[in-house]
């Protein structure tokens, strides 16, 4: 059956947890979730953004549910925090990891732990969350991880003798190497979920080629100025709104059709209904995946509880 981004089912029964969520596909996500019904939570860096959004939802959705929580992906301390404030919830059915950095610098720079700072945010903390709250999913039963990757995870390859980027840093190798990394990790994490037993699923998707200049209009979150505006809609033919971006991960959460591993994006691959997808061979590898968790765990500090 087809998935109507329109006519989205019932969720007041299903917690779910967006990093990032204050801006961009984030936003869009935990408006639309809380359009559905869901109880969401942003979990947010920039406290005043969140509020922003959190108000912006409450004044957009009317009786929403929606809170905020801090969190900084790229400090240990503050993703520990996070992560027991999600313990604490009743329950929670979905994390969406969807924070991340899009526009890294041009130097090489690394987070208080001394790891390149691109991964940090848009990998290593999103482990480190996923690994401390995987109880909370387990109780909450067909619970969900959903990753975050990118189209630019066809454009990049991802160098494990080098995952730091200490040898060999540009900011597209930083960025396309931590999207093929995020999809290579929600993928590996299906298959040990599986392995394990646990009815929690792990699916992956990307939102094409989203653009704020596409995007409505929102009073603390979205507000693009008419030279963006102007510029992103000279790009209308293969560019979407970050509010359609989102209708992809949104079926990620909700389709009860899904199965953990799958991949989903945009039905024109940079814009269009959300749909099964191809991922890329390198991320969906099993061997890549294998290697590469011990480096997670490494760099994050955090032992997994898979085998």
């Amino acid at each position: 059956m087809s998935w109507n981004p329109a006519e989205l089912p019932d969720a007041h029964d299903r917690t779910v947890a967006i990093t990032g969520a204050n801006a961009g596909v984030g936003y869009f996500t935990a408006e639309q979730l809380a359009r559905a019904g869901a109880r969401v939570v942003l979990a947010c860096r920039d406290p005043e953004r969140a509020e922003a959004a959190v108000a912006a939802i409450r004044r957009r959705v009317p009786g929403s549910r929606v809170q905020a929580v801090p969190l900084d992906v790229a400090d240990r301390r503050s993703v520990d925090a996070a992560a027991e404030s999600l313990l604490a919830l009743d329950r929670l059915d979905a994390l969406v990891l969807n924070a991340g950095i899009v526009h890294p610098p041009r130097t090489r720079q690394t987070d208080a732990y001394g790891n390149e700072l691109v991964l940090a945010t848009n990998v290593l903390g999103h482990f480190r969350l996923t690994a401390r709250v995987l109880p909370a999913l387990e109780r909450a039963g067909d619970a969900r991880v959903v990753v975050l990757g990118s189209l630019a995870s066809r454009l990049g390859r991802l160098r494990l003798d080098d995952l730091q980027l200490e040898r060999s840093y540009t900011g597209w190798r930083a960025y396309s190497g931590s999207k093929i990394a995020a999809q290579a990790f929600g993928f590996e994490l299906d298959r040990r979920l599986r392995a394990s037993g646990s009815s929690v699923r792990s699916i992956v998707v990307h939102p094409g080629y989203s653009t704020s200049g596409r995007t409505p209009g929102i009073r603390g979150v979205n507000q693009p100025g008419r030279l963006k505006r102007f510029a992103d809609n000279l790009q209308a033919a293969w560019t979407q709104g970050k509010d359609a971006g989102a209708h992809v991960p949104v079926r990620a959460v909700l389709d009860p059709d899904l199965s953990g591993g799958d991949y989903l994006g945009p039905a024109l691959l940079t814009k269009g209904a959300p749909v099964h997808a191809p991922a890329t061979r390198a991320s969906r590898s099993p061997r890549l995946g294998a290697r590469l968790w011990p480096l997670l765990e490494s760099a994050a500090d955090e032992p997994f509880p898979l085998p």
